[in-house]
């Protein structure tokens, strides 16, 4: 647990939280500024800063949760025409609380939530581009599997 994490405050109950589901891994419970009615939020129960912090168990588990509430959510007679999921990653992807949170958004027609695309989106880079970027990434996956975390490498656990 880290203390100054509100997310870890919730799973201690010393903050409060509606909760649709916890157990030895993974937590499930309300998003107090919610996008649409029924956001809710799905977090590691051990304090992961960011998504490479967690083990390969504990992100699967995540997704499943997050597979069963999208699933709930459209049987549960709150406005619900499809379903996002978004984790934020860092700083720079919007991530506001640093314990790694997987969002579920109830979405509908009209409901004002979007992403947006830069202006660069509709321009197609050169092959050559994609091809370089696919080498450097492919590159440094066997290097993550040496190289500590990016929060263990910053002294964050």
């Amino acid at each position: 647990m880290a203390d100054d994490c509100v997310f870890c405050r919730i799973l201690a109950g010393e903050l409060p939280g509606t909760f649709l589901h916890r157990d030895d891994r993974c937590a499930a419970f309300m998003d107090i500024r919610p996008v649409n009615p029924g956001h809710l939020l799905v977090i590691p129960v051990r304090h992961a800063p960011y998504l490479a912090d967690l083990d390969d168990a504990t992100a699967g588990h995540m997704m499943a949760l997050a597979r069963r509430l999208a699933s709930a959510l459209r049987a549960s007679g709150v406005r619900c025409e499809g379903v996002n999921l978004f984790l934020a990653d860092g700083e720079a992807a919007m991530q506001e609380v640093f314990h790694a949170h997987l969002h579920v958004f109830p979405r509908f027609r009209g409901d004002g939530f979007g992403l947006r695309f830069p202006p660069s989106y509709h321009e197609r880079p050169p092959r050559e581009a994609i091809e370089d970027a696919a080498a450097r990434i492919r590159s440094a996956m066997s290097a993550t599997l040496t190289r500590p975390s990016p929060s263990a490498a910053d002294g964050v656990t």
